[in-house]
């Protein structure tokens, strides 16, 4: 379960929970691609750390038209 940071807050930030889904998905996925061993040396949760990257704006949402 994602405690911190609180979902109320990344909420706000990307601007609705269906979006914040597709963001957090997207970057985790990335994550996990491109920082494998990072994630795995750190013994992070890609999820958490992709959460952790919106809530200090290192990652932003997108509009696609």
């Amino acid at each position: 379960m994602l405690v911190d940071p609180p979902i109320d807050k990344l909420v706000e930030t990307v601007g609705n929970k269906y979006a914040l889904v597709g963001v957090l998905s997207k970057r985790a996925r990335t994550l996990m691609d491109k920082r494998h061993d990072y994630i795995e040396h750190e013994n992070l949760n890609p999820i958490s750390l992709a959460a952790k990257e919106i809530a200090d704006g290192k990652v932003e949402a997108v509009e696609e038209a």
